[in-house]
């Protein structure tokens, strides 16, 4: 790979090698986009450290006071939509609490957050477990695909009730989950490992804010949020998911068994997206992990290989978003700047080698890129100039790997996890971060 910069940090990319591996690969039938490297391109991003009208970014205070918001701002406006601000009257209401859960492991609550302080209103179904015999626990946070049954064959767990995807799933019918989908999902989620490891998880469906499905806002929350979904920087599904995620961080921090300083906002796929635009709005979140995000997560938009705007669910994004499909290169800003609003908070970005769609090349360039943000915040950034290989993670304060296999997310990208909040949430760390 060839890489030179242009006046102070605008990045050029010419791929010579990396991604032979990808180019060499067949792409499954059905995925539309380009999976050449040849045909890649070379690309111009914005740089993260120049403001719109042109001033270099040069103090950490005049990221936070000026670039920063600035970016956010972008952000929301062309691509993720502007969210309402956080609801005033949120009540919470544990309805279910079993300190000897998974064979006296774990403490398990489920709680309902009545988002407008209404039980007719709208309202989130968390499920949480802790690990006994922590103090005060650090708690991954994230959404989960088939419902809250699905992560774990607890029996005890409530069936969610909301609308869900079914695919690739017998236990959902007709978009509603059975006792069938118990633990369905638990590969994806093996909280034996979470929780030896001295972790929490808190997680929830996506149904429970905007079904995740074309042609569902009426049955999502924004209906109660008076919010005009013809506006062109309405709020989407992912910009509702990353709220709802903070909403989860609102009653975390009133549970004396988390450590409110150390939550962690972590995804699969689109709520990989979801988690990164939620890390990066919301600075309480002390780390943001993004497992095979892709495109509208950490992939590069302005790099021509596999998914592109064009083929991307329209539900996701703000209208003004669609806008940009086959004009990239018109884009305000790139993922490298959607990871860059993390600094100097740890996030990991994950991938893995057949998830061509995801474009690994892509966002590795985007973490590359994102570099500077780190090191003017005083911080070591991504710490390699070259893609690494498969199962070779990196673990930096901006962490990477590429997981040989595919689209999905396994034990192995857990254990990485695991370690690298081990090493960047110590409270030493911590503390650094905040100030």
């Amino acid at each position: 790979m060839a890489i030179r910069w242009h006046g102070a940090l605008a990045l050029y990319v010419l791929i010579a090698c990396a991604g032979a591996a990808a180019a060499r690969t067949v792409p499954p039938k059905g995925l539309d986009g380009n999976f050449d490297e040849a045909l890649a391109g070379g690309h111009v991003l914005p740089d993260p450290l120049v403001m719109r009208d042109g001033r270099p970014v040069t103090s950490a205070r005049m990221w936070r006071v000026e670039r920063r918001p600035e970016l956010v701002a972008l952000f929301e406006d062309t691509i993720f939509g502007v969210a309402p601000p956080p609801p005033k009257q949120m009540r919470s209401v544990v309805t279910d609490t079993d300190t000897k859960a998974l064979g006296g492991t774990a403490t398990r609550k489920q709680v309902t957050l009545y988002l407008n302080g209404d039980t007719q209103g709208p309202q989130m179904h968390v499920l949480i477990y802790l690990p006994n015999g922590v103090k005060a626990a650090p708690v991954f946070v994230g959404l989960n695909f088939h419902g809250n049954q699905a992560i774990n064959d607890d029996p005890a767990i409530d069936i969610t009730t909301t609308w869900l995807t079914d695919y690739q799933s017998p236990g959902i019918v007709k978009h509603h989950a059975t006792a069938a989908s118990r633990g369905q999902d638990a590969a994806e989620w093996p909280l034996a490992k979470i929780l030896a490891a001295g972790y929490g998880v808190a997680t929830f469906a996506p149904g429970d804010l905007y079904p995740d499905s074309d042609n569902m806002i009426a049955e999502s929350v924004h209906p109660f949020y008076g919010t005009q979904s013809s506006a062109p920087n309405h709020w989407g599904a992912i910009a509702t998911w990353a709220w709802g995620m903070s909403r989860v961080y609102d009653y975390l921090a009133t549970d004396h068994q988390v450590d409110a300083h150390r939550i962690i906002a972590i995804g699969h796929s689109r709520y990989g997206k979801a988690a990164l635009w939620a890390g990066a709005r919301d600075t309480r979140f002390a780390m943001v992990v993004a497992n095979d995000s892709g495109a509208g997560g950490a992939k590069l938009y302005r790099r021509n290989f596999g998914e592109s705007i064009r083929v991307m669910n329209t539900y996701w994004f703000a209208p003004r978003f669609k806008t940009f499909a086959s004009r990239e290169n018109d884009l305000p800003v790139d993922a490298h700047e959607l990871i860059a609003l993390v600094a100097p908070r740890p996030v990991y970005i994950a991938t893995a080698s057949e998830d061509l769609w995801g474009d690994t090349t892509g966002q590795f360039l985007a973490a590359q890129a994102a570099d500077p943000v780190y090191r003017l915040l005083g911080t070591q950034g991504l710490g390699v100039s070259t893609l690494p290989p498969p199962d070779t993670p990196v673990h930096s304060i901006i962490g990477f790997h590429i997981r040989t296999g595919p689209h999905a997310i396994t034990d192995y990208d857990w254990s990485q996890y695991l370690r690298f909040a081990d090493t960047y949430l110590h409270a030493k760390i911590v503390t650094r971060i905040v100030k």
